[in-house]
């Protein structure tokens, strides 16, 4: 394989990773991400900002720009399981350290969701699972976001996939809960917000 489409491609992933969605979306909708609530780029701040059609708009975007690049990899060089994992991995850590906003980013959960999307869609699919119940019993959305990386290794082992792509489920997941530092001190003080928690305070 040319080292130089290889190196293309990992850079492709990566800045299409590194859009940052959510600060589009709230231009659009007149406001920053940035400066309100948590200051997250991501769904959840974007939607307590403007609202569920920009959250929307930002979870779908997210997902979308981490699913492109590992299919585009694909479409170009068929199933090197080290290269699509390597790109997928670009593609995340764009989204959580976005060249276009000084190396900062969101948190990565529904870009990974998309990369897994693209690299394994039937192991994100139980991950989707232990997500959706999280935060049925919770309502708090960073634990739900918390246990679903957690059990991405895991369910990617289970599965049976490719090395590099158990390699790739565990930085992913390491740098997941590195991003959530705030959210888990929050959690073991139990202080960190419910969804019933900011609808109460958005009516108030």
């Amino acid at each position: 394989m040319n080292r130089l489409v290889v190196a293309a491609l990992v850079l492709m992933g990566y800045l299409c990773g590194a859009i940052p969605v959510g600060v589009l979306v709230g231009r659009l909708w007149g406001f920053d991400p940035r400066v309100v609530g948590s200051g997250n780029i991501g769904t959840t701040n974007v939607t307590r900002a403007g609202g569920k059609i920009p959250g929307l708009l930002t979870f779908v975007a997210d997902v979308v720009k981490g699913l492109t690049p590992v299919e585009v990899a694909r479409w170009i060089v068929g199933l090197a399981p080290s290269l699509l994992a390597t790109v997928a991995l670009a593609a995340f850590l764009g989204s959580i350290a976005s060249v276009f906003l000084r190396f900062r980013g969101g948190r990565g959960v529904a870009t990974s969701f998309g990369v897994w999307l693209a690299l394994a869609p039937k192991p994100i699919g139980i991950v989707a699972v232990v997500f959706a119940a999280s935060l049925a019993l919770t309502r708090i959305v960073s634990l739900a976001s918390l246990m679903a990386a957690l059990a991405l290794p895991p369910t990617v082992a289970a599965w049976d996939c490719p090395a590099p792509y158990l390699l790739t489920s565990i930085i992913m997941t390491g740098l997941v809960l590195l991003r959530h530092s705030e959210n888990i001190a929050r959690l073991i003080r139990g202080e960190e917000p419910s969804i019933r928690d900011k609808v109460a305070k958005a009516r108030q």
